[in-house]
């Protein structure tokens, strides 16, 4: 009876749901041709049939996908991730590389079986058919609040049939194809992720939820935690399969007896090279939930679950190079270059070796023999040199401009430097940043057509960008270019004329100067186009978010009498919407307040953060010794916070004193 409930329910909605999945995929597509390349992939009856034949499905099922046509999922920018609790912890599990292991765990058990993904754990909770919460597992106690960027994950409904509170646990991954392409996209070599779950990680916990929509985040649910009264008819496939029905996509499961699970883990192993998703093994649980819990825990692990971690195939190889590649910021990334080797079922032929330190800890030298492997059975990486030779010729001269080349240390690592500020790769580099998306935005100036404009002499700072116009008849000529081409070449550089002041900052490719530092810089000194060249490191280092490397790299790059100058021939060029900066009521102005616990007199934590920055003050999210009061109405808690605060001497205090103090100031 059990089996046949399972099959009931997956044959009632699995097609339907399906169907639904495809109409989704479709007319988005149809919708991006139409609005975005100005193309008809079909007719607007074709298109209002499928999209009433999707609202129709919606209705009956109870379901509306994150990306439907139908739902339109506003973006917004947070200014920090709250913490939150778990009700129950999220331990690890036990792993073992051995299948006469998982044999052992299975026993006399149905077990199943299904992908460890690699990419990171979310808790979802759901109350009256809605999506109220999505946490991170952190650190398996305490997770961030991510609701605002998990409604906008490619695959993750929004509205499900199920009333009741439901909770359940997924991961949230990046496809390799997503990963590349990406990769592709940031110009410099030592900002690239290094791989999908890294991507992941920083796409998921995104404060603005429209960089997160962008990243083509999946999730793939493998646990449901909680769901008043359904009948799971004591079996977690059961369970994974109704949560399919409910809009889901599950993680790849089959339930297995102790004989079967060999050449089910073959089964798995092969699709590897198949699979766009990273995953690192496999994992096993009791399909009798009854039993299972039964079992209880470790003080580290369930007992009612099994890890597997795929015994990683190597090969033995000679080492050939190292190629040095160079980036915008000057760092020379070694690229270990060798023998080709079949691993697992590709010709593998090089592997990042990140920076000196590594290749120091490995004592790689040329020809060395040795071993190598793929990372989630994926990317290429040394595992251990078997000769050792020892680290030799690393360059005294940049392999692109010639010039000198410097080893520094950064984050206890040593690497490699091109210290000429002429180096092409440099400039090729910076431009590229310079006419970026989120700096001056200017289509049609690829790395490609730079290095060519650059090696004419067009280009010898970000000015020159703005008069192109000069070499009109010589860019038409060139290779890729033509009237109309280049015609909408100096319309985009025109449009970027008008700007911002943070995007202008940020466009200057200072050091750890990202988008987000150079608005909290901008709201810091008013938006003062003025101010920009002078603000101090102890004026920077009193911002909340910028510490001391950061301030220091900012005043060193203004530093440069070159850079002053270059900045300001840019600035004539430039038409910068200056931003007012209500100075009227600031009377929490320099001030750095931290919140904590509940809140009575405000509807929640955030419209407290609000009336403070609207009075010129800052809230943050963890106590330092910046810090002027942390708000709590339970003063005398244990919490981390309180301990913090009482050490460095910061006033706790609660609501109602602040809200006394506010009126006192304002009095």
């Amino acid at each position: 009876m059990k089996d046949a409930g399972k099959q009931e329910l997956g044959m009632k909605k699995e097609d339907k749901t399906k169907r639904m999945q495809e109409l989704v995929e479709l007319l988005n597509k149809a919708g991006k041709a139409y609005y975005q390349d100005a193309e008809e992939i079909m007719t607007n009856y074709e298109y209002d049939a499928l999209y009433d034949e999707l609202c129709g499905l919606e209705k009956e099922l109870g379901i509306t996908l994150s990306n439907s046509p139908t739902v339109n999922v506003g973006y917004e920018v947070l200014s920090e991730l709250p913490k939150e609790r778990h009700e129950s912890p999220m331990l690890s599990l036990d792993k073992t590389k051995d299948v006469e292991a998982l044999k052992e765990f299975a026993g006399d058990q149905k077990v199943v079986i299904s992908w460890k993904m690699d990419g990171l754990t979310i808790v979802l909770t759901y109350r009256d058919g809605q999506l109220v919460k999505a946490v991170t597992r952190g650190n398996g106690e305490v997770g961030e609040v991510i609701t605002n960027n998990a409604k906008v994950f490619k695959n993750i409904p929004l509205q499900i049939a199920y009333k009741g509170e439901l909770v359940l646990r997924g991961e949230a991954v990046i496809g390799y194809k997503d990963f590349e392409k990406i990769n592709e996209e940031i110009a410099e070599t030592d900002a690239k992720y290094k791989n999908p779950r890294n991507l992941c990680s920083g796409s998921v916990r995104q404060l603005n939820n429209e960089i997160t929509a962008k990243r083509n985040v999946k999730f793939y649910a493998f646990s449901l935690v909680k769901a008043e009264n359904v009948d799971f008819h004591n079996s977690r496939a059961y369970q994974l399969d109704w949560l399919k029905s409910q809009g889901f996509e599950v993680v790849e499961h089959y339930v297995v007896e102790k004989e079967e699970l060999e050449a089910e883990v073959i089964k798995f192993s092969e699709k590897i090279k198949e699979n766009d998703f990273p995953s690192d093994g496999l994992v096993l649980i009791y399909d009798d939930m009854a039993y299972g819990q039964s079992l209880g825990r470790t003080s580290k692990f369930p007992r009612d679950s099994f890890a597997f971690k795929w015994e990683d195939e190597t090969r033995e190889t000679v080492l050939r190079e190292i190629e040095w590649s160079p980036s915008r910021t000057g760092l020379i990334n070694p690229v270990a270059i060798f023998e080709p080797v079949e691993l697992e079922g590709t010709t593998v032929s090089r592997a990042s070796v990140h920076n000196i330190s590594i290749m120091e800890e490995l004592e790689l030298g040329i020809g060395d023999t040795i071993e190598v492997y793929k990372a989630n059975m994926i990317i290429p990486q040394i595992a251990r040199n078997l000769t050792r030779s020892g680290v030799k010729d690393i360059p005294a001269v940049c392999p692109v401009c010639k010039g000198k080349t410097r080893i520094r240390k950064v984050s206890n690592a040593k690497a490699l430097y091109c210290m000429n500020p002429e180096c092409q790769a440099k400039q090729i580099k910076a431009y590229a940043l310079f006419v970026s998306r989120d700096a001056l935005n200017i289509e049609g100036l690829s790395e490609a057509t730079l290095e060519k404009f650059i090696a004419r002499g067009f280009i010898h700072e970000y000015a020159d960008v703005f008069h192109l116009d000069r070499y009109r008849e010589e860019i038409q000529t060139m290779e890729g270019f033509g009237e109309k081409s280049y015609l909408n070449l100096m319309d985009s550089v025109e449009k970027a004329r008008e700007t911002t002041l943070p995007k202008v900052i940020y466009s200057l490719g200072i050091a750890n100067i990202g988008l987000a530092n150079a608005k909290m810089i901008c709201r810091e000194i008013g938006y003062d186009t003025d101010r920009v060249m002078d603000i101090t490191v102890e004026e920077l280092n009193a911002i909340s978010g910028v510490g001391d490397v950061i301030a220091k790299a900012y005043v060193d790059y203004f530093g440069e009498e070159s850079h002053r100058e270059a900045f300001q021939r840019l600035l004539k060029e430039l038409t910068i919407a200056r931003e007012e900066v209500n100075t009227d009521g600031q009377i929490f102005k320099g001030k750095n307040f931290v919140i904590t616990g509940n809140v009575t007199h405000f509807a929640n934590r955030n419209e407290a953060k609000e009336l403070i920055e609207s009075k010129g003050g800052k809230v943050t999210g963890s106590v330092t010794s910046k810090t002027n009061y942390l708000i709590n109405n339970n003063k005398e808690s244990s919490s981390s916070k309180n301990k913090k605060a009482k050490e460095l001497g910061i006033p706790v205090i609660s609501e109602d004193e602040f809200l006394e103090m506010l009126e006192a100031q304002e009095g």
